[in-house]
Formats: C-alpha cells, sequence, structure tokens
C-alpha cells in the first residue's frame, strides 16, 4: 500500500488536532487550542534545535544515498511501495517545502504547486541527479530555516495555523521515520549504514 503523499503533514495533523493533510493545506486553518505560544528567545532555541536535529538527519540519509548502488535505486521493498530513489526524492520535496514553510520560510520561487511538484520529484530515478537534488534542497531549506528571524516566529503559521514546536516535532519526525525506512532499504539490498561500521 503506497504511504500518504504529505506524511509531514499527516504528523503535523496529529500534533495541531487536525482530521487530515487537506485541511492542513487550507489557508484559514482551525484555530489550535491550548498550545503554547514561545517568546523570541525561545523561538531562537527551537528553530536552532529543529535546524540541528534537521541537519543531523540530513547527513545520515545523504551518507546512505551515497552508499546504496545506482542500480539499486529503483528497488521497492513491494508493489505499490516507494522505492530507493522515491523516498529519497519525497525528503527531496519535504526540504524545499514543508521543512521551510513550517516555519514561515518559502520554497524556491520556481518550486510550483506542492500537490503538483512534490509527485513529480519522486519520478527521478538517477543516482547523480538525486545526489544533486539532495544537496540543492538542503541547503535552501538549512538557508530558509537559518535566517528565519524569531521575534517572527512565536505565533503559528499559515497554511498549517501551528506553533512552532509543533511544526518542528511534525516535520523532524517525519524525517527521522525516512531514515529508518532508508536503513531498511539498505539493509535489505546488503548496504550497511555507513556510521555503523
Amino acid at each position: 500500500m503506497r504511504r500518504p503523499l504529505f506524511p509531514a503533514l499527516v504528523v503535523a495533523s496529529l500534533a495541531v488536532g487536525s482530521t487530515c493533510p487537506s485541511h492542513l493545506l487550507a489557508q484559514d486553518a482551525t484555530p489550535v487550542a491550548n498550545t503554547a505560544v514561545v517568546d523570541a528567545k525561545a523561538a531562537a532555541y527551537l528553530r536552532d534545535q529543529y535546524l540541528a536535529d534537521l541537519d543531523s538527519t540530513h547527513v545520515k540519509i545523504v551518507a546512505l544515498a551515497n552508499a546504496i548502488p545506482a542500480e539499486k535505486f529503483t528497488w521497492r521493498p513491494a508493489e505499490g511501495v516507494r522505492s530507493v530513489s522515491e523516498v529519497l526524492m519525497h525528503i527531496v520535496g519535504e526540504w524545499y517545502f514543508f521543512g521551510p514553510v513550517s516555519v514561515a520560510g518559502q520554497p524556491p520561487a520556481d518550486f510550483g504547486a506542492p500537490r503538483e511538484t512534490l509527485p513529480k520529484l519522486e519520478k527521478t530515478t538517477d543516482k547523480a541527479a538525486v545526489l544533486a537534488e539532495l544537496d540543492k534542497s538542503w541547503a535552501h531549506c538549512k538557508a530558509q530555516l537559518a535566517a528565519a528571524d524569531p521575534a517572527q516566529l512565536t505565533g503559528r503559521y499559515k497554511p498549517w495555523n501551528a506553533t512552532l514546536a509543533q511544526a518542528a516535532f511534525g516535520m523532524t519526525g517525519d524525517q527521522h521515520e525516512h531514515l529508518g525506512q532508508l536503513i531498511a532499504y539498505a539493509r535489505s539490498v546488503g548496504v550497511k549504514p555507513p556510521w555503523s561500521k
């Protein structure tokens, strides 16, 4: 069974009390009850920890992408489940879009509509192209997060009406899920995670 197109949004939907990803994509999301809004100092700390966690996950994802042979990029554990390249390009889409937008950043100017662009990204299977997109998308995500003004991160963010903490936990939780998925994929094709050698 194919996983949802927007897993980061599914996780975030649970955090903000929504019921489905499409609700989170609405520009007028239902107000969130009983959530803490932080001051600028706390927001700066949360932003930096969020970025550090994503950066740590990024390093391992890229290490796995490099270690898995090119001929295994189209391998999938079962019919209807994402292949290695599809998982990696799904992560690319999250770094271009969900990571930055979750803390009031922006996707690249030419990113297009997420519902159209994200599925197209997953069609890339060439290893060199996937690795290039991993680098490019992470550079974009990191720059957007690092540049986020803490004074502007103290409320809730459209389109999800989530606090910074909710958005960060939703996104990093999803990234760790994909890292675990890629570790299982790598082991299934005979590749040991480089950091565990």
